[in-house]
């Protein structure tokens, strides 16, 4: 036998062992393994497993799924749905443990960050758990003689949602459990880098007692996902992702008709006011910045000093709590932070350290050069100053642990550079100064906003989103406004007459 086909023959055997994450639809799994992509330990660089992608039939037989579900689960009482969630909730706290344990496998995220993910993702569960007040309607009497309006909300139909790798129980929840509680059914895409959280999730619902077919779980590519965005019986689409990406599924599901709200992607700017307490500022500061390796859209990327004293006062603070972080595999107790998500991802976040000298910038922290044993994906922290706009590791966002540093002279100038980027998703300041304060929350054109607050995410009883290029669509994402975007209003006129007041009339519709 020659070498090369001994190669490929243990590759195979290697892959029938593997473990193969498969689809979840109408309450079990399915699908084999015709088209597959590895899932792999971030923090090895290791094959765990490998994960079956759909092909459009297997989509289509998931959407289905979903429509055979959506007349049953709909009729479903109010209080019975409720009780799902209040179940679910249950479910989660109980096995947090094993879901942060398969997150940190495929995602590389530290236990304690993992844990943190599902106690955001457990807020939307408790939000949904009260759908029976969400979803009151209104009713105005006597509108004219006799006459009374009622409104109710309805679900749209079947619901696709198409969710990143960064964060695989949070974001899936966001649209998940606001999709199910307005009496919707779902065909969940999470990314293919890590994929079983999805499939736990399922199987938690399903043990909370959602029926079969409401939640459906497909895996793959864009082949998945072109499938959800052209079938005609999905009506709407969620997405969290990449601005890029998100505007091409905002077009083509809206091209289809479908209702869309389209998540991009983010470049959060942190402003440090000369009256801000700076040890405060530069703890978070590092937090927000290389918290989850940065691979996060709320992430602070930008710190935008207000004044040369300022800005060299907040980069020496800075890296001096940069040398200190413990950055290791996830499962190490004593790691802060863990790897980036692939190999590939990990060498484009470096590029950026590596070419911002070339354009003027100063890298005064090089993670790039940071050793790591083994052959996982880590890279360490950079702090880059001297950063100004036109410059690719101020242009981009680069979703790693690379902090850049902007100096302006006042403000204004602070308010004028955030303003102009095409990015608006979160922003912070940090100042001890109230009017400051005030003032920032009225100029800056930002959805997000965090005052001494560095990565202001909202709880689960508001909704998240951002401006500009950070979205596409005019629904963010959970809280109230998922409520407004998961249902249809109809509007109902009534009228009980005595038959012998009815007339012919071919006038206007009177309201006397």
């Amino acid at each position: 036998m020659s070498l090369v086909q001994d190669t490929v023959d243990r590759e195979v055997a290697d892959e029938r062992e593997t473990t193969l994450v498969r689809h979840f639809v109408a309450g079990r799994e399915v699908g084999g393994a015709d088209r597959t992509g590895p899932v792999f330990n971030p923090a090895t660089g290791e094959v765990s497993r490998r994960v079956a992608f759909a092909s459009t039939a297997e989509v289509d037989a998931a959407i289905a799924a979903a429509k055979a579900a959506l007349p049953g689960w709909r009729a479903t009482g109010l209080i019975k749905r409720a009780d799902v969630f209040f179940k679910l909730r249950h479910l989660l706290v109980e096995r947090q443990d094993e879901l942060a344990a398969i997150l940190t496998n495929e995602h590389g995220k530290v236990l304690s960050d993992a844990k943190g993910e599902i106690s955001r993702g457990i807020e939307n569960v408790e939000f949904a758990a009260g759908l029976v007040h969400l979803l009151k309607g209104e009713r105005s009497e006597q509108v004219a003689r006799g006459v009374d309006v009622h409104q109710a909300k309805q679900p749209v139909g079947v619901v696709g949602a198409v969710t990143p790798f960064n964060f695989p129980v949070m974001v899936p929840l966001w649209m998940v459990a606001s999709a199910i509680a307005c009496g919707n059914t779902v065909v969940l895409k999470p990314s293919e880098k890590d994929p079983s959280a999805s499939l736990f999730l399922a199987k938690l619902f399903q043990e909370a007692g959602l029926p079969d077919g409401v939640l459906n779980v497909v895996h793959g590519d864009k082949v998945a996902v072109d499938a959800i965005l052209d079938s005609p019986d999905v009506r709407a689409v969620s997405f969290v992702g990449s601005t890029p990406i998100a505007r091409s599924i905002y077009r083509r599901a809206s091209e289809n008709g479908k209702r869309v709200q389209a998540l991009g992607g983010a470049k959060n700017h942190m402003v440090v006011m000369p009256d801000a307490d700076l040890d405060a500022a530069a703890d978070a500061a590092v937090s927000a910045a290389y918290g989850s390796a940065g691979e996060r859209c709320m992430a602070v990327s930008v710190l935008v000093a207000v004044g040369d004293e300022v800005a060299d006062a907040i980069v020496a603070k800075v890296a001096e709590r940069m040398a200190t972080l413990r950055i290791g595999d996830g499962t190490d107790p004593a790691s802060e932070m863990g790897p980036l998500i692939t190999r590939e991802h990990r060498d484009k976040v470096a590029s950026y350290v590596t070419g911002a000298a070339a354009e003027g910038a100063t890298v005064v922290v090089d993670g790039t050069q940071q050793a790591f044993e083994g052959d996982g994906f880590f890279v360490g922290t950079s702090l880059v100053d001297h950063v100004k706009p036109g410059m690719k590791v101020y242009d981009d966002e680069i979703f790693g642990p690379v902090l850049s540093v902007v100096r302006v002279a006042s403000y204004e100038d602070a308010v004028d550079l955030i303003n102009a980027n095409d990015f608006a998703n979160g922003v912070a300041v940090f100042t001890r100064d109230g009017g400051t304060a005030r003032q920032f929350e009225f100029d800056i054109e930002v959805g997000m906003v965090g005052v001494n607050v560095p990565i202001p995410v909202p709880i689960g009883a508001y909704s998240f989103g951002g401006w500009k290029n950070s979205l596409f669509g005019d629904s963010h994402i959970y809280g109230p406004e998922s409520v407004h975007f998961y249902t249809r209003s109809k509007v109902v006129t009534t009228r009980w007459p005595d038959p012998s007041e009815s007339q012919v009339n071919l006038g206007f519709p009177s309201n006397h």
